[in-house]
């Protein structure tokens, strides 16, 4: 690669890679399709190889294209990491939803935290959901937040920029005593003519709710009866307790006393997590942000798929970019 290859040919060679179709490429972009297609004949020319094999019907990697990938995203996330560290300290703190101060998110925060200089500041906002959190970063009341995108109303959407993080294993919360919580991992037939509780009743949860019901469909498992929006760890943990509920919950979850996570297997459905911010914020944070995301996503492997046997509705795998 030349020494001094425009960061932005990289960036469109790797749209165009994620999406394997070039109008959905240069409409990421914000790009013409000519522009777009420009810029990749001249980072082909630049690299002495051709990256992409195009048909009138499909675009797919060359052997020399999905070479580059890695390389392009290391390269990017290295240019963003400069540019976070030496830009000007932001007027003000970006405020970012974690939901919780654990798992995905979080980690991404704290890794972010490490990228930027003591005058950059990220400061967590606890969220219980993305479809209640994309209306407070669409009014600029919030900066990020991370979840299920492709549940978001188009219009909503159409305000909004992401990058997917991670598909992230489900599990169910049991009791102790129930008679599946000796098992280390729980088929989903086996919850046949169970009911679990997956946030119905509260509107800020609706894509989680709305991704329990099309997992639960055709396999005998109901959803709980809509229950009032519950705030916070602690309360969320005694109501649950009180209720005797099962839970659809993700891989990395809050401990509850009296109850264990067991991981979902046969299929093993995903919960497809994506960084959500404000179109055309800028912001150091947002870039740290960025750049913290992919280097986790590619260290522990977070959009891998799970062998051969996943469940991941279709809508939420084109968004994701999941292609298998």
């Amino acid at each position: 690669m030349s020494y001094d290859t425009d960061p932005r040919l990289l960036r469109a060679f790797l749209a165009v890679a994620e999406e394997l179709h070039f109008t959905r490429a240069a409409a990421r972009l914000y790009v013409a399709q000519q522009a777009l297609s420009r810029d990749i004949r001249r980072l082909e020319r630049e690299l002495g190889a051709a990256l992409f094999v195009r048909t009138t019907r499909q675009v797919a990697l060359t052997a020399d294209g999905a070479r580059l990938v890695p390389l392009a995203r290391r390269v990017l996330a290295a240019h963003d990491e400069l540019a976070a560290t030496f830009r000007s300290a932001p007027e003000r703190p970006l405020l970012v939803d974690v939901g919780v101060p654990i798992g995905t998110a979080h980690g991404v925060l704290e890794a972010a935290r490490e990228r930027v200089p003591d005058s950059c500041e990220l400061v967590a906002r606890f969220h219980s959901g993305l479809t209640g959190a994309a209306a407070e970063v669409a009014a600029g009341r919030l900066d990020v937040s991370f979840g299920r995108i492709a549940a978001l109303p188009p219009a909503v959407r159409a305000g909004l920029e992401h990058q997917p993080v991670r598909l992230e294993p489900m599990a169910v919360l049991l009791r102790e005593d129930h008679p599946l919580a000796a098992r280390p991992a729980v088929a989903l037939a086996e919850l046949a003519g169970e009911t679990l509780y997956a946030a119905a009743g509260n509107p800020q949860t609706a894509e989680w709710t709305d991704l329990a019901e099309r997992l639960f469909t055709g396999r005998g498992i109901a959803t709980a009866e809509p229950f009032p929006e519950i705030e916070g760890s602690q309360e969320f943990v005694r109501v649950v307790r009180k209720r005797g509920w099962s839970v659809l919950a993700s891989v990395e979850f809050i401990e509850v006393p009296g109850m264990v996570l067991r991981p979902l297997v046969d299929p093993v459905p995903l919960s497809p997590v994506s960084m959500v911010w404000r179109r055309g914020l800028r912001h150091p944070g947002l870039d740290a942000l960025r750049a913290a995301a992919r280097e986790l996503a590619e260290q522990q492997d977070w959009l891998a798929l799970p062998g051969s046997d996943w469940w991941l509705p279709e809508g939420d795998a084109r968004v994701m970019g999941v292609r298998g």
